[in-house]
């Protein structure tokens, strides 16, 4: 199955948040992927940069995707981005030009 929606999402930590910020995404991984519409969420941490996090993600629709970002797992994070990230979120929309590997 082609995804209808994939997305890369970076979150960049301020020094001093690091660790609490690994931990909160950490907690994001199971949840996320039960939900419906989720294919894929995998959780990365930059090799030479470890406050470089990134998400690879491939949802069913993009109405999947909307629908994940109002579940409540999400709004630790939400709540705590000013106090946490080093600068926004960054999400790139992506469009798969391959047939998916299984």
């Amino acid at each position: 199955m082609i995804p209808g929606c994939t997305i890369i999402g970076t979150i960049v930590a301020k020094p001093e948040t690091r660790e609490e910020l690994q931990r909160i995404l950490a907690t994001l991984v199971a949840p996320t992927r039960a939900e419906t519409g989720c294919l894929r969420y995998d959780f990365h941490l930059d090799a030479s940069d470890p406050a470089f996090f990134v998400f690879y993600e491939n949802w069913r629709s993009q109405a999947d995707l909307d629908n994940h970002l109002t579940q409540p797992h999400l709004q630790t994070l939400f709540d705590r981005q000013g106090e946490l990230l080093a600068r926004p979120t960054e999400v790139r929309h992506l469009t798969m030009r391959s047939e998916a590997a299984d």
